[in-house]
């Protein structure tokens, strides 16, 4: 009996210093060497990171682990100091900045497309939308897919006579962001009763998590319609909108009319707003997306190599990592954002001393 009790204390001791070994490899938020980078936020540049993060991977064996949990989640996490970045879709707000302690820096990793993707069975022409009715679609006040103000921009269709179910985001979203700002620059009835933000009350709709909670929600109902991201709709055989524009064109969403509209002088802090743009061939339901990091890296404990490998990831993403860009639906920054990316990352310090030289 004591040598059954004697082996099972050997047993139990090996397996707590093999658990306590894996922590010490494995551990730690950001960790040195090959133990990895940890992110989380936007959905909308989810699909372009998964690529980014695997490819960085194969060339140097760092892991990045992203969490796509929303701008909203994002920065909040970012705020408690238990990810090494966060990305959004939005510029932190005066009220998320004021919740920080040190200065969060914005770097534009990509620029993308939010697009009005719907669900009408049996439907396949594409269908046209003023900002006008995209604004009465999400305030609940065109409530049938073939009203005669959708019908009057879609003359040569026929346009199925089925309620309209808006889907909208649940969570904190950038990609709420960047749609709400459109609706607020076009509709000044959205502006005084709705405004704009990574999560505002909306006055109707079914609520989803994250671009693919929306996503979920527009493919799984007759007449749904709901804003996500462009990748997004092309993945998962979406047809989405023709957006008519500042300049009075119907404009398809796409890499060439989001690039069209990113054609912008680019401010030091790299924050800046895309929607409705004055370009003539721009989409107007475009953003940027940033990378959000301590200016200060020497926090809770971190090593220099830690901020070190983290400013190489980013500086990475916005050179070489931009090569993947096109092939998943996302404009490639433009020369001028790159130069304030670099800029504004050159300014990350450990110590006060500059990490990227």
């Amino acid at each position: 009996m004591k040598k059954i009790q004697f082996r099972s204390c050997i047993l139990a001791f090996v397996a707590i210093v093999t658990v306590l070994s894996f922590t010490a490899c494995n551990g730690g938020s950001s960790g040195t060497g090959n133990a990895g980078i940890i992110g989380a936020g936007s959905s909308f540049d989810n699909p372009l990171f998964s690529k980014m993060f695997s490819v960085y991977h194969d060339s140097t064996k760092i892991q990045v682990n992203y969490q796509s949990v929303g701008s909203g989640a994002g920065i909040s996490q970012l705020t408690h100091k238990t990810i090494d970045f966060g990305a959004s879709d939005a510029p932190m707000n005066e009220t998320q900045m004021k919740a920080v302690q040190g200065d969060v820096l914005h770097i534009p990793v990509t620029a993308g497309a939010v697009v009005i993707s719907y669900n009408l069975p049996g439907f396949t022409d594409s269908i046209k939308l003023t900002p006008g009715i995209v604004a009465d679609i999400f305030l609940g006040k065109i409530k049938k897919w073939n009203d005669p103000v959708i019908a009057a921009v879609n003359p040569n269709v026929v346009l199925p006579a089925i309620d309209i179910v808006v889907a909208h985001r649940s969570d904190g979203s950038g990609t709420s962001a960047i749609f709400t700002s459109y609706l607020s620059k076009i509709s000044p009835e959205w502006n005084s009763k709705v405004g704009n933000g990574t999560s505002v009350n909306w006055p109707i709709g079914l609520g989803g998590k994250g671009n693919e909670g929306v996503s979920g929600l527009v493919k799984q109902t007759p007449g749904g319609v709901g804003y996500i991201e462009l990748a997004y709709a092309i993945q998962n055989h979406m047809p989405y909108a023709s957006i008519q524009n500042k300049a009075g064109n119907f404009i398809v969403p796409s890499i060439e009319s989001v690039t069209a509209a990113a054609d912008i002088d680019i401010p030091q802090d790299g924050k800046v707003l895309l929607t409705n743009t004055e370009a003539a061939q721009g989409y107007p339901i475009s953003g940027f997306s940033w990378v959000l990091i301590y200016k200060e890296q020497n926090y809770n404990n971190r090593t220099q190599a830690q901020a070190t490998q983290l400013v190489q990831l980013i500086n990475w993403m916005i050179h070489n990592g931009q090569q993947f860009s096109s092939k998943l639906d996302y404009a490639p920054l433009s020369g001028a954002a790159v130069a304030t990316g670099e800029t504004i990352l050159k300014s990350a310090t450990y110590n006060g001393q500059p990490i990227l030289k």
